[in-house]
């Protein structure tokens, strides 16, 4: 393909990728306006246009976001990269016309992270056949703040995905992309988001991705606005657009960073609220005008049932907060109990899984608990409530670094086909045969609207466990565990 495309606002110049012959990369196109200065706390509104071509060969500048605390800073590297141009997103592209497009959506607690990561490259979907996007979008308070001020809507980084998959009608097909082919993917934060946007039925993209995400991420406004009046009351401006407008983001970042450690080492509901304690995250999507009633609600009521869903998470999702990080060695039992008193487990749920977990340290019952009840059920949850069209999947494979496991996040650098950049997680020796049959799912779904397995039902319940040890179909894994929840209490 030509390194020169137009767009809507502008011709792009990209670089011919050196890994991979006939992919070209086109980095850092600014796909709604600076959020800075009037801009700064209001929805997203379309670029500047620009005249001539502009240069897209390197990544463009990050949203502000908290430095990520040991060891998360060595595991998951982020660059933070300079600049007010941060709402812009990344495409790699095969050349030709029609092709089958993947958008991304990155995790991160929905404080961190960027299209920038060398984990997110494109270049092998592209290699592929698929044309990739990489999203960034407003992070923390600047995009997910319940911020009371004329002209400041809540879920301001879910408005900047809904304008950059605007912008991906508008433009993909330039880049040889099909806009009537789009598949929404995202881990994490970001997971959370694709089934927040599943549930809206906004009609810009045909089928969806949900890697360790859920459908009930989503804070009650008075929950979220405890988090407000907390900032606000450490930086000294009033809870407002307005006041924290007169801050630099890196300040408020700091203190955003403070809070969000706090929430996670315990979460009070009594001091967070309900819905905050419940995810352990003091920033989240909020119930608003857009956000009109928790996603999985929305989408047992119909939402979203004619966009297939794959959907899934890994064996271990909570050592990755517990193993590398030592809170693990330092639980006790009572701690355990409180902590799961906190986050709204029942006492018959934890005392089935002491009984049925009986060689395991207090800190490994927490690492199976919380992985059910943050990501496993709710996966589950998810599968049930979409009624249409769906996959799952549980990603199995045991990282030998640092304690890892099957743990959050591990999966990504399978999906992307780029265990070099993951190497941190996964350790020299992660089985390539394994990524090459993860990625070669998700192309199938994208291309052809299966993985390559069978559909979820509710009443087999097949599961593809991708571990590399025969990826076997499993019908229903760990049942028991999964009935002791209630369809409310994950």
């Amino acid at each position: 393909m030509s390194p020169v495309v137009r767009t809507a606002y502008g011709s792009v110049r990209g670089r011919p990728d050196a890994r991979a012959a006939g992919v070209t990369a086109f980095l850092g196109i600014p796909y709604a306006a600076a959020p800075y200065g009037p801009d700064r706390f209001a929805a997203p509104r379309p670029p500047q246009p620009w005249d001539g071509v502009r240069d897209a060969v390197t990544f463009g500048a990050t949203p502000p976001s908290p430095p990520s605390r040991p060891p998360f800073d060595t595991l998951m590297p982020t660059p933070d990269i300079p600049g007010h141009e941060c709402l812009n997103l990344n495409v790699w592209t095969p050349g030709g016309e029609g092709r089958p497009v993947l958008v991304w959506l990155h995790g991160g607690s929905f404080q961190h992270g960027s299209n920038a990561c060398e984990l997110y490259d494109g270049t092998n979907f592209a290699r592929d056949g698929v044309v990739c996007v990489t999203v960034n979008y407003r992070l923390g308070f600047e995009g997910f703040a319940l911020l009371p001020g004329a002209q400041t809507p809540a879920n301001r980084g879910l408005r900047d995905q809904i304008a950059a998959l605007e912008w991906v009608r508008d433009n993909i097909a330039a880049f040889g992309g099909d806009p009537d082919n789009v598949t929404l993917f995202g881990q994490s934060a970001g997971g959370g988001c694709v089934a927040t946007l599943l549930s809206l039925d906004l009609g810009l993209f045909q089928r969806a991705v949900v890697q360790s995400g859920s459908g009930t991420w989503v804070q009650a406004p008075e929950d979220a606005l405890r988090t407000t009046l907390e900032a606000a009351f450490r930086l000294g401006v009033e809870p407002t657009a307005q006041g924290f407008a007169t801050l630099d983001p890196a300040r408020i970042a700091e203190v955003q960073g403070a809070i969000e450690n706090e929430v996670n080492t315990w979460p009070d509901p009594d001091r967070w609220g309900a819905t905050t304690a419940a995810n352990g995250m003091s920033l989240q999507p909020v119930l608003d005008d857009l956000i009109l009633r928790p996603p999985q609600e929305a989408l047992a009521a119909g939402a979203g049932r004619d966009v297939p869903l794959l959907t899934g998470y890994t064996s271990e999702e909570s050592r990755l907060f517990l193993m590398p990080t030592g809170v693990a060695r330092m639980l006790t039992d009572d701690m355990v109990a409180a902590i799961a008193r906190a986050t709204g487990v029942p006492d018959d749920v934890l005392a089935a899984y002491r009984e049925r977990n009986p060689q395991l340290s207090p800190g490994e019952l927490l690492t199976v608990l919380d992985t059910d009840r943050l990501y496993r059920v709710p996966a589950h949850r998810l599968a049930e409530a979409h009624g249409g069209a769906c996959w799952m999947y549980e990603f199995g494979w045991r990282s030998p670094a640092h304690d890892l496991g099957a743990c959050h996040v591990l999966e990504v650098g399978f999906v992307f086909d780029n265990l070099p950049a993951h190497r941190s997680m996964t350790g020299p020796d992660a089985p390539q045969e394994l990524a090459d049959t993860v990625h070669q799912a998700w192309i199938g779904f994208a291309t052809h609207g299966t993985p390559g397995w069978d559909r979820f039902d509710t009443h087999t319940r097949p599961v593809r466990l991708l571990n590399g040890a025969g990826n076997p179909l499993v019908h229903d894994p760990r049942r028991r565990d999964r009935e002791l929840w209630s369809p409310t209490a994950a």
